[in-house]
């Protein structure tokens, strides 16, 4: 099992980890394909080739997503059957 393949097991558990970071997003959202790009102020969007996007608000100082974040990637990937 690679390292993304742990990281997208962690992102699916339910209840939703508490301690999933920016940086472990950013591996996961990279292996299917999409890319980061800057909003306005703390805003920032993933977007793909197929121009989907998947917008969040980056936490700061403390960069671990929360719990109705984690469930927003979770439901947009699933409704595009990139994850189970």
């Amino acid at each position: 099992m690679t390292k993304i393949d742990k990281l997208i097991e962690r992102l699916l558990k339910d209840p939703s980890p508490k301690d999933f970071s920016w940086e472990e997003l950013v591996k996961v959202m990279r292996s299917f394909g999409y890319r980061e790009m800057e909003g306005s102020g703390s805003r920032k969007k993933f977007i793909n080739d197929q121009k989907h996007k998947i917008l969040l608000h980056k936490r700061h100082p403390d960069s671990t997503l929360l719990e109705y974040q984690i469930e927003d990637v979770k439901d947009a990937l699933k409704s595009l059957g990139l994850l189970p």
